[in-house]
C-alpha cells in the first residue's frame, strides 16, 4: 500500500495551511487504497541552504530527508505568496532530491487565486527533482472558502476534486513504485 505524505507548506504565523491541510487529512480518510500522513514543515527548523548548519540543524536537515524518502507519494499544501509558494517551500525543497526521485506529487493550494502560480511554480522545481504531478489539483479562493480571509469553511464541491486528485497520485504513485 501506498504511503503518501500530506506536506504542510507554509510556516508563517497565523497561516490558514493548518486548516487546509487537516481538510486534506480528513478527505484522506475515506481512502482504503492509501495510508496518507500529514506533516507541517513548521516542525522541521531548516537553515538557509548554502550556510553552514550547526550539529542541531544538521539533524533537522537529516529528519526531513528521512521523513520525505519514507513517502511513495504526496500532497503538497501550499499557500501562494508574492505569485509564488513560500519561500521556506524552496529552501526545504532545495534540500532534496534523491528523496522525490521517481515519486508523484499532487497539490492543494490556497490563496487569492486559489494558488495556482504557486503550483505552477513549484511544477517546474519538482521537474528538476524527479518528481511527477499530477493534473487534478484542489484550490480554494480566500473570497469564497475563507470567512473574512481567515476562518476556512471550503465549499462542498472541492471534496469530490480532492478525490479525483487522490485517484490520479495513487495511480501514478503504483507506477512509479515500479520503477524505483
Amino acid at each position: 500500500m501506498l504511503k503518501i505524505g500530506i506536506i504542510s507548506l507554509s510556516v508563517r504565523e497565523g497561516r490558514n495551511a493548518v486548516a487546509v491541510s487537516k481538510w486534506v487529512l480528513e478527505q484522506s480518510k475515506k481512502r482504503k487504497d492509501a495510508e496518507f500522513e500529514l506533516v507541517d514543515l513548521y516542525d522541521y527548523k531548516l537553515p538557509l541552504l548554502g550556510l553552514t548548519p550547526t550539529a542541531q540543524e544538521g539533524k533537522t536537515i537529516k529528519a526531513w530527508q528521512d521523513k520525505m524518502a519514507s513517502f511513495d507519494a504526496y500532497i503538497f499544501v501550499t499557500p501562494e505568496y508574492n505569485h509564488s509558494y513560500p519561500g521556506a517551500f524552496k529552501n526545504a525543497s532545495d534540500y532534496l532530491k534523491p528523496e522525490l526521485q521517481n515519486k508523484v506529487v499532487g497539490y492543494v493550494g490556497y490563496g487569492g487565486l486559489g494558488g495556482i502560480r504557486a503550483i505552477e511554480a513549484h511544477r517546474l522545481v519538482a521537474a528538476e527533482q524527479g518528481l511527477a504531478s499530477v493534473q487534478r489539483t484542489v484550490n480554494f479562493m480566500l473570497m469564497s472558502d475563507f470567512v473574512d480571509f481567515a476562518e476556512f469553511k471550503p465549499a462542498a464541491y472541492h471534496e469530490p476534486i480532492a478525490q479525483e486528485m487522490f485517484d490520479q497520485v495513487i495511480l501514478w504513485g503504483n507506477a512509479l513504485k515500479t520503477v524505483r
